[in-house]
């Protein structure tokens, strides 16, 4: 099984598993669901669309077993936000509801379009450093995108639970890849000077 087809079954489940969440809580007059059903559901539908058309080679590779299953509990964990919406039955204020939408569009911004140019850089420019564009001051656009979409959901849910979870997942998950990613970007002669001037996740600050 490849990596892939575990992370687009997830995507693809997500907006399925948030409208039973609302079915068993009874959360159909809640705002606040239909605002995550909106985001977290379309997410998962954008994600089934650039794993067709622009897919990342790190999730072709075949897993084993135990990382199979790993990976899916981990994935399950991002579920905890439209659990804890519908099953306390929140309600957030619409100041609330609307910056946390605004970080969350800003997330799909930069996820989507960091992909989308460094899918056409590699098939354009392989073997060369991509070092411009939104790579040009972060050497992980993708990263903080995800980072920003994640940020919305889990304040949407007003609860330290799924913020947790996703500092986890960026302590445990992230952070290997990105410096796995920047041993990797070494090989470059101009990666030095690259890495001077540009930061590891967010621009002038890490």
């Amino acid at each position: 099984m490849k990596q892939k087809h575990i992370i687009d079954t997830y995507k693809s489940l997500t907006a399925l598993v948030i409208l039973a969440l609302m079915a068993a809580y009874r959360q159909w007059a809640n705002p606040t669901a239909w605002v995550y059903l909106a985001l977290h559901g379309t997410y998962g539908l954008i994600w089934l669309v650039k794993s067709r058309v622009f897919p990342d080679k790190r999730w072709e590779q075949t897993v084993t077993l135990p990382y199979a299953i790993g990976l899916s509990a981990t994935l399950t964990l991002y579920w905890l936000a439209p659990w804890l919406i519908t099953s306390r039955g929140i309600q957030a204020p619409m100041w609330y509801t609307a910056a946390c939408v605004s970080v969350y569009t800003f997330g799909i911004f930069l996820h989507y379009t960091a992909d989308m140019q460094k899918h056409v850089a590699l098939a354009l420019r392989p073997g060369q450093l991509i070092d411009d564009g939104l790579w040009a001051r972060v050497r992980n656009p993708n990263y903080l995108g995800e980072l920003l979409i994640y940020l919305g959901y889990g304040a949407l849910a007003m609860h330290w639970l799924p913020i947790a979870v996703l500092l986890g997942i960026i302590a445990g998950v992230w952070v290997p890849n990105m410096i796995a990613k920047d041993r990797s970007l070494a090989r470059y002669p101009e990666f030095d000077s690259y890495r001077q001037r540009s930061r590891w996740l967010v621009p002038f600050v890490l």
